[in-house]
């Protein structure tokens, strides 16, 4: 996504299971490289994990 992905948008280098295609390419965002999953940002659930993912996202925008 050249111009960044937007707040509650899917990233289109995720597959249907989630997966980034993008893993160990030179071509992955420096932010996706950086990022650091934590139990908290993970919590019980895939649900509870785009949760997390969505407030911090609300929490960033510009």
């Amino acid at each position: 996504m050249p111009a960044g992905k937007p707040a509650g948008v899917r990233c289109v280098q995720l597959t249907e299971g989630n997966l980034c295609q993008l893993f160990g390419d030179p071509r992955r965002p420096a932010f996706c490289v950086g990022l650091r999953p934590s139990a908290e940002m993970c919590g019980a659930s895939a649900s509870e994990a785009l949760g997390y993912l969505t407030e911090l996202e609300e929490r960033t925008r510009p």
